[in-house]
């Protein structure tokens, strides 16, 4: 026995030596960031973001590979395939990590088991919008126009289970208005038919509702912030326009495949705050009505994702929509 143990700690110690090496010497080579939903939206936005600032900070490059499909599913199967070594690494959401273990009848992960999450990114705030054309300037006027059209009202969101999603069951629960979802792929193919008038409205992120409003395409309402935003204080709150607030605020972070070396992990966690952490970005993520966050280290995003499981859970049965995927 005494043999055997002896054994298995110099196999311990020299495995141990072997991912501090690994840490020590990452990256060697390119790296993949995965953006699990079409070009253009949030996804895209972080992963570019964070993968330009770590090439510039770790001299390898860091290259978006956009995987849409399934509400994350797609995505997250593609790095759970590669090695598990620290050169394949996504851009998560709460769907993903959270949402689909509720919603997704035979979810082929485990967010809890399959994927180690690295840093918290950013909370995302979403606004509200109509298409330009429709006949109403509030929430209000928006659920007695659903009320009036045979049908009621379609709305689009970037996938089944998504907070858009989620976020548009709760409005019409509230309002008792008929809304009907039209799932996409993505933010941006959805909001690109909100513009063209193929939806009535959706719940987005500003960053991609602002160019649309700009140019007189869509309108906004409302914002699902507890407060007024910064980027655009003019818009109310759900709260101000007397929807009650949702408990659903959605939220993004980079994550890598089970058995990552740690070392390796706890790196990019570093190096991923201190990327959240400059002023610079903080401001750019401000202005854009996006909230940076100065993330927990790994270990606690564990407890932070089986907390957010549990959360999402109730939401989603609320939203009457358990296992329905």
């Amino acid at each position: 026995m005494r043999r055997l143990s002896a054994t298995a700690l110099a196999v311990a110690l020299v495995v141990a030596a072997a991912h501090a090496a690994a840490a020590d010497d990452y990256p060697n080579r390119p790296v993949t960031i995965v953006a699990p939903a079409a070009p253009g939206g949030l996804y895209s936005l972080f992963a570019r973001l964070i993968g330009a600032k770590l090439e510039q900070r770790l001299g390898k490059p860091f290259v978006v590979e956009n995987r849409p499909g399934a509400s994350s599913i797609v995505g997250v199967q593609s790095i759970l395939r590669a090695p598990h070594d620290g050169y394949t690494l996504m851009v998560a959401n709460n769907t993903g990590m959270a949402v689909n273990v509720s919603l997704v009848k035979s979810l082929p992960y485990d967010p809890a088991q399959d994927l180690v999450p690295v840093a918290l990114i950013a909370t995302i705030p979403e606004v509200l919008v109509v298409n330009a054309a429709l006949p109403v300037q509030s929430v209000p006027g928006l659920a007695e126009l659903a009320k009036k059209t045979p049908g009621g009202l379609s709305y689009g969101s970037p996938g089944a289970g998504t907070g858009p999603h989620l976020s548009g069951v709760l409005l019409g629960s509230t309002l008792d208005a008929p809304f009907t979802h039209v799932p996409y792929k993505g933010t941006s193919p959805a909001i690109n038919d909100l513009a063209g008038g193929h939806i009535a409205f959706m719940f987005s992120p500003i960053p991609t509702a602002a160019p649309l409003v700009e140019a007189g395409r869509v309108r906004m309402l409302a914002v699902n912030s507890r407060e007024r935003l910064e980027a655009i204080p003019p818009v109310p709150t759900l709260a101000e326009v007397g929807v009650k607030a949702f408990e659903a605020v959605s939220w993004f972070m980079l994550v890598a495949a089970a058995g990552t070396p740690h070392e390796i992990v706890d790196r990019l966690y570093h190096e991923a705050n201190a990327i959240i952490g400059d002023p610079e970005v903080r401001a750019e993520f401000a202005r854009l009505g996006l909230v940076a966050v100065r993330s927990p280290p790994p270990a606690e995003l564990r407890g932070f994702i089986a907390a957010e499981i549990a959360s999402w859970s109730e939401i989603v049965k609320k939203a009457g929509l358990v296992g329905a995927e």
